[in-house]
């Protein structure tokens, strides 16, 4: 599914120049034995959402994303195996470098990201490093009072692991705005507020 994601400009005047508007990719991910996904919200990709022209992507994407009130903003890769979050959304921003990103577990999804796109994943969807330039640069970030886990596909092998596992992907919140557009942004529309 693509939507357009263009009345969602209405960003603070300093960042206007640094953010485009935006084609949105939505995928909703089912799960299997290893990887729970998020039947509820999809997988949003947001190709092009920030300007390569801008000289310091980096310190702008965390920027962004603070004033849009994600918190714990890091600076790295992306691991190289099957991995969630069961506690936590994320936002990844690709600042350098280009990856080709799996979503979903073994059988899921591939997207090739590069600078400018920006990938929001829901609690529970997998997601796992295929193969990376060596300047990758990503920024990633949680909605507030969020604090990821880290699970891996041998995670859930254990029926009360899995059941505990679930039970805290259910019990995540909505982020009440989203971290590149704003109060207006597709987020708020996709994950279905």
């Amino acid at each position: 599914m693509k939507d357009q994601a263009h009345a969602a400009l209405n960003l603070a005047p300093n960042f206007n120049k640094f953010v485009n508007p935006s084609d949105v990719i939505c995928e909703t991910l089912i799960g299997d034995d290893q990887i729970p996904n998020n039947p509820k919200l999809p997988l949003l990709v947001y190709p092009k959402a920030f300007s390569v022209l801008n000289d310091d992507l980096v310190s702008t994407c965390e920027s962004l994303f603070a004033a849009n009130s994600w918190q714990g903003c890091w600076r790295n890769g992306i691991f190289s195996y099957h991995h969630y979050h069961s506690m936590a959304h994320e936002v990844l921003g690709i600042c350098m470098g280009t990856a080709k990103v799996q979503f979903g577990g073994k059988r899921g999804i591939v997207f090739s990201v590069s600078p400018g796109d920006v990938v929001i994943i829901p609690a529970g969807v997998g997601h796992k490093n295929l193969g990376a330039s060596s300047d990758l640069c990503v920024v990633g970030a949680y909605p507030p009072n969020q604090t990821p886990d880290l699970c891996d596909d041998k995670g859930t092998s254990n029926p009360d692991d899995k059941l505990k596992v679930l039970r805290n992907i259910q019990g995540v919140s909505l982020p009440s705005i989203d971290p590149v557009y704003g109060t207006d942004g597709p987020l708020l529309k996709y994950w279905n507020y």
